[in-house]
């Protein structure tokens, strides 16, 4: 739904996932989901900065909580995108550049280059 543009209806959808995920304490499912509320909430046609900021912040917390390394590299690629389309320079090449060390040490070849890319 994220991906095909229906923005609201992956909102409900993901809000619902992550309560679902928050019920049973799966942990590593609510982080991803919050991951996906970040991307929505960062989506260029509607952004919403502050929840975004929120949204990566606490996957990436649970994500370094459990050692969910591909997830705390895509909260830093998310969070780098975002501070990007902000102009908030400085922030985003951090970001980035963790994002790109860290997809290279896992050997993520495919996200390095787009992490790169964004450089």
């Amino acid at each position: 739904l994220f991906l095909a543009e229906q923005l609201e209806e992956a909102l409900t959808v993901t809000e619902r996932a992550l309560a679902l995920a928050r019920k049973r304490a799966e942990r590593g499912h609510e982080a991803y989901a919050l991951r996906l509320l970040g991307d929505i909430a960062a989506h260029p046609d509607a952004p919403e900065t502050e929840t975004a900021q929120a949204r990566y912040g606490e996957a990436l917390a649970l994500a370094e909580k459990f050692g969910m390394q591909p997830l705390v590299a895509h909260c830093q690629l998310g969070l780098g995108r975002l501070y990007q389309r902000e102009g908030r320079r400085q922030e985003a090449d951090e970001h980035v550049e963790k994002a790109a060390a860290m997809y290279a040490d896992m050997g993520m070849r495919w996200w390095q280059e787009r992490a790169n890319g964004m450089r």
